[in-house]
């Protein structure tokens, strides 16, 4: 079982984004120590509880402060940027932490449409052209040259690039290219197997395909629940857009409706004790032919946090 962390860093409710930003370098520390493979840093904006708005700067945070755990964004939204700017950033990366770059690329607008056009400077949607501009930044991470210039500096290895996405289509031109590929099935796992499937049959292994799913690890399998209750109303405030910080409860009942909503938003998580977890991700693992995954865990309480992760990190040896 190979592990890996996702975060979107949210920050709980009546914390700063100070404070939070400290807790999650922190955490990138705590996670080389244990034993994960990667950590991975998001992209959102205008929230008010996601504080990754700048992938490379998380990057370059973690990365700075560990040795050998990879460093990675997942993940940069491509439509809305330069793809020489986007392929100079990992270059640049590349160059300060060689062979620990992960270039996640996603085609996201990034939030509503205004902040699309401020992302974007003003400039119409380019997400018709999202697969030309992945292929611009192959280009410019793999040449000393394309279009007779050069996305400078120049490393001496290649930062490692992957897809994100959540169907078939994504899977197979990803694997087409020669590019990993990470299933976002914390936000859709209806076609989980088939979009693996897609990109097994182009590349023929599953070596760089990863699936990203909330996981929240517990004491036991009731402590797991209790905690999974502050990210499922995190989770059902977020998509509401009414507040994307996590709080520690509801200062109200839920609606009939909002309970169903809760219920199919745990068909996207793992909860329960490391025996419980364990078993459902090799179950995943079977069904997608992968036994990697970039695990996110969006609760209120730092340390617990922390604990869910040191108990998840024992599995990763089993």
């Amino acid at each position: 079982m190979r592990l890996s962390i996702l975060d979107q860093v949210p920050v709980s409710i009546g914390h700063t984004a100070e404070k939070t930003a400290s807790q999650t370098i922190n955490l990138v520390e705590k996670a080389e120590a244990l034993g994960y493979e990667r950590y991975w840093f998001a992209e959102h904006h205008g929230t008010k509880g996601m504080l990754s708005s700048s992938p490379e700067i998380w990057m370059a945070a973690a990365a700075a402060r560990t040795s050998h755990i990879r460093i990675g964004s997942g993940g940069v939204l491509l439509p809305q940027y330069s793809s020489y700017k986007v392929a100079s950033l990992f270059n640049q990366l590349e160059v300060m932490f060689p062979n620990r770059i992960d270039g996640g690329i996603g085609r996201s607008p990034g939030g509503n449409e205004r902040i699309r056009e401020a992302l974007a400077n003003g400039k119409e949607s380019e997400v018709h052209r999202f697969w030309e501009k992945v292929d611009e930044v192959i280009e410019w991470t793999t040449k000393r040259s394309f279009r007779g210039m050069t996305a400078s500096p120049l490393p001496l290895t290649s930062p490692s690039l992957y897809i994100l996405g959540l169907g078939e289509r994504s899977a197979r031109i990803a694997g087409e290219k020669h590019l990993g590929f990470v299933h976002g099935y914390f936000i859709q796992p209806n076609r989980v197997k088939e979009a693996h499937q897609a990109y097994q049959r182009v590349t023929k292994d599953s070596q760089n395909a990863l699936t990203a799913v909330f996981v929240i690890c517990g004491e036991d399998n009731e402590h797991a629940h209790l905690l999974a209750e502050q990210q499922d109303l995190w989770l059902l405030q977020t998509e509401k857009g009414i507040d994307s910080r996590v709080p520690i409860h509801l200062k109200r009942d839920l609606t009939v409706r909002e309970t169903e909503v809760i219920q199919q938003n745990r068909s996207r998580m793992i909860i329960g004790s490391k025996e419980t977890v364990h078993s459902k991700l090799e179950q995943l693992a079977e069904r997608t032919q992968t036994d990697q995954f970039l695990v996110l865990t969006n609760i209120y309480d730092n340390q617990e946090k922390i604990k869910s992760f040191e108990r998840l990190a024992t599995i990763m040896s089993s």
